[in-house]
């Protein structure tokens, strides 16, 4: 009979198409199931506070259906090196399983790990990321990773996507009684509840991916390829925090919405399944890029735009975070992120626009308000977003395309619904007078802008032009 096995969970919260369980399953002798959370030191690939708060529910379902198949979620935190080789030890696995993530620390982390497990005498099996293609899969001409998304995006629809593999039937746990920490002593929920927003739009674990993901495929992606880029209805999918945890994996959204696309041709046609997939493969672009980049969550891809001249600022900063800048969208995105842990994505690249070029901040201090505030923040798509906004990345918008918030709102919010729902105190305002180039009429509840349109474009292009200037320079000296 063979020895236990031990399947160390991350950002794979799920049982469905989980390659690393099913492997432990299929092997026999007792499967025990492991979740370590890490020092602070080792969280980037978990998020900030909004994200420790849907991993508390996260763990608390997925300790439901693991007990329901039989087995039991340990609960360790510390060094997971440590920890690991602690709980394998005393289960009594000879193997330990789980899946890569995407991190630039996740080679030394493994590493060690299993320098740790081969000192008790057991070994590693490390699976792929939750992606649809194994990050070396997807690759130009020249054998070089793609830096463009078009051609990563052709090269990605020409893949055979693997099925998705079912959750195993049963769960039996090793023989040995295992100590686990309770989901408190994790400490993952605020000390002071400012969730109720969360709490109001969120159902974290499996069976929430699996509900979300059918009530899209059930009706917005019809309208996907207008709806996603309209915050006022509910035009996207809102799985982007299920698919970061893991509680759904990429494969099974691919072949699900391909099911349905195909099964709704036959019946007359269903639109919108092509342009959903081809943000799959934006978040797949985003996961390449940071595995063989890992240097980009704190160096812009340009290296010249180490030296932009960004004009920080504390009190704009916080007029952003805050959702007090004086421009209706840009302070709508910001008061949604701040009450539900999300934000529509075509509000993000507005606010984010205008934090790097209205307000001349760094695209760091953006990324990580973002990564502290959303229950989605997933190292590398926000990594990629905001280089790409900041004009900065792979692919990336060039820096002199400068959003007009104003006429943001009236193009992507006509009607002003969106502004109305988060920014109350201009619901009696028509969407003209909410959406003015100028700002809205005086108000004694609402700020004026903290910049004016023009003159902060004109500021950005200069900072850019004095970019470019010393680069000149210093290739002239050179």
């Amino acid at each position: 009979m063979n020895a236990a096995s031990l399947v160390w969970f991350r950002l794979d919260l799920r049982l469905e198409d989980h390659a690393a369980l099913c492997a432990a399953a299929e092997r026999g002798g007792g499967v025990a199931a492991l979740f370590v959370l890490p020092p602070e030191g080792d969280q980037a690939w978990i998020g900030g506070a909004a994200s420790r708060w849907w991993l508390h529910h996260s763990l608390a379902t997925l300790s439901k259906t693991i007990a329901k198949l039989g087995g039991k979620l340990i609960l360790r935190k510390g060094d997971p090196a440590e920890q690991v080789a602690q709980t394998a030890r005393q289960c009594g696995a000879d193997t330990v399983f789980c899946h890569h993530i995407i991190d630039p620390a996740e080679a030394s982390r493994l590493n060690r790990v299993r320098a740790a497990l081969e000192k008790t005498g057991a070994c590693l099996r490390v699976f792929s990321p939750n992606l649809l293609a194994d990050t070396g899969t997807i690759m130009n001409r020249s054998g070089e990773p793609f830096k463009v998304f078009t051609p990563f995006h052709k090269a990605a629809r020409q893949l055979n996507v693997a099925d998705p593999v079912p959750a195993p039937a049963r769960l039996d746990r090793p023989p040995q009684a295992v100590p686990s920490l309770s989901l408190e002593d994790l400490e993952l929920l605020p000390r002071h509840d400012w969730a109720a927003g969360l709490r109001e739009h969120w159902a974290p674990g499996e069976a929430g991916a699996r509900r979300r993901l059918h009530s899209f495929l059930g009706s917005a992606v019809a309208q996907y390829p207008e709806g996603r880029d309209l915050p006022g209805i509910e035009g996207t999918s809102r799985l982007s925090p299920h698919l970061h945890f893991g509680e759904i994996s990429a494969r099974t959204l691919y072949h699900e919405t391909v099911l349905r696309t195909e099964t709704a041709g036959k019946e007359g046609g269903l639109r919108g399944g092509e342009a959903w997939l081809r943000q799959l493969h934006w978040r797949e672009f985003a996961h390449h890029l940071l595995f063989h980049y890992p240097h980009l969550v704190g160096a812009p891809m340009q290296a010249e735009f180490a030296a932009f001249p960004w004009r920080e600022n504390g009190k704009l900063l916080e007029a952003w975070r805050r959702g007090r800048t004086g421009y209706p969208m840009v302070d709508a995105g910001m008061r949604e992120l701040w009450h539900t842990g999300w934000m529509h994505n075509r509000v993000r690249m507005i606010v984010a626009s205008f934090l790097v070029k209205h307000l001349l901040q760094p695209w760091p201090d953006g990324a990580a308000w973002f990564t502290d505030t959303l229950v989605d923040a997933d190292l590398a798509n926000n990594t990629l977003g905001w280089q790409w906004t900041a004009g900065c990345g792979p692919d990336a918008a060039p820096y002199f395309r400068v959003f007009n918030p104003s006429l943001q709102g009236a193009r992507f919010d006509p009607d002003a619904a969106y502004v109305r729902r988060w920014v109350p105190e201009l619901a009696g305002m028509t969407a003209k007078q909410i959406h003015s180039p100028g700002g809205p009429p005086a108000s004694g509840h609402y700020p004026v802008p903290v910049v004016e349109h023009a003159g902060a474009r004109q500021r950005a292009l200069m900072a850019y032009a004095e970019l470019r200037q010393n680069r000149n320079s210093r290739k002239e000296e050179s």
